[in-house]
């Protein structure tokens, strides 16, 4: 590991001006991810910038219900908060799904959210990878790619991005709130991350230099009755190989209104929103559900040893909806 500076941030406009100065500067949370990725070689930044200590480690919630989520909030506190486990579950399964605890005690909403892929060939200096080293090639493509992307990839990339949490908050229509230089913003967490095309190392919409400061969960009433499942290959913590997000309302034997989310098959949390329409005025049942998730999955292009993930998803969105329904119905 080279030498880096670091730096504690004691407000968020200071932080802001910190990475400013600093064009190979980093913002550190829990540095669950940032700090292997250094380790490896991957990252080699000259400065850290750690936001720790910003006064952005609360959950609140506004006056038209909405629940607001600091940045540095850590993945085990965002799992444990009563608001969050009564009125968003699935996203408080997403969370304990994602580490074991110790990574949960450490790991921060912001940091979640901008983590970089798990792809072997990214974190191997050996080999071409578009993520690290712009133009190199993709060495997934012809190589090992069996945990890689179904939706969404390109020549250029088929890695898959890792988050849980992310899965669960783009179900629920969440908003990313970010700070610059020139002021706040936002973005919906469903146009936080853009398609893969040919620049795949562009892995976020911010703007350079930008510090997640929440992130904010409508009001959904619908999201209290919701599941997060995840398949992994192992029983104890380890990345999706598929995942699924949902929540349901039926209302009469049909289908009222639904949320639903991929994790694992895209280099984004994957809001399906084609399977929701189809699913919308239909019949609450298992031939419902399949279909929904092959209208979905139709535009999937697996790679020749990933194409089990088709099969994986549209089961694993049956078995979910059907566990919602039958619920709905005790």
């Amino acid at each position: 590991m080279r030498e880096f500076g670091y730096r504690r941030a004691v407000d968020v406009p200071g932080a802001v001006a910190l990475l400013a100065g600093e064009p190979d500067a980093r913002f550190l949370g829990g540095g669950t991810n940032l700090v292997d990725l250094m380790k490896a070689g991957v990252e080699r930044p000259g400065l850290l910038v750690d936001v720790r200590d910003l006064p952005l480690d609360r959950i609140e919630e506004t006056d038209d219900g909405s629940l607001c989520i600091g940045a540095t909030v850590t993945n085990s506190d965002l799992a444990a908060d009563p608001r969050v486990r009564c009125r968003y579950p699935a996203l408080a399964q997403a969370v304990l799904a994602g580490a074991s605890g110790q990574l949960r005690n450490m790991a921060t909403v912001g940091g979640n959210l901008l983590q970089r892929t798990r792809c072997g060939y990214f974190t191997d200096l050996s080999r071409p990878c578009n993520k690290r080293v712009p133009g190199s090639g993709c060495a997934a493509v012809a190589g090992e790619h069996r945990n890689h992307a179904i939706l969404g990839a390109s020549e250029h990339c088929v890695a898959v991005h890792p988050s849980d949490m992310g899965v669960a908050l783009a179900a629920f229509d969440a908003v990313v709130s970010y700070e610059t230089a020139d002021g706040p913003g936002e973005v919906p967490l469903d146009a936080l991350y853009p398609p893969v095309g040919a620049t795949p190392h562009l892995e976020s919409a911010l703007p350079l230099g930008a510090l997640i400061t929440g992130v904010t969960l409508p009001p959904a009433p619908l999201a209290a009755h919701s599941r997060y499942r995840k398949v992994r290959e192992r029983a104890s913590y380890a990345f999706a190989i598929g995942a699924v997000a949902a929540a349901l309302e039926v209302r009469d034997g049909r289908v009222h209104d639904v949320r639903l989310a991929f994790g694992a098959v895209a280099s984004r949390p994957w809001r399906a929103r084609t399977a929701e329409r189809a699913l919308i005025g239909g019949p609450a049942g298992a031939e419902t559900f399949a279909a929904a998730a092959d209208a979905e999955l139709a535009a999937a292009e697996p790679l020749p040893d990933n194409g089990y993930k088709v099969t994986l998803m549209r089961n694993l969105v049956v078995a979910v909806l059907t566990e919602l329904t039958e619920e709905a119905g005790r």
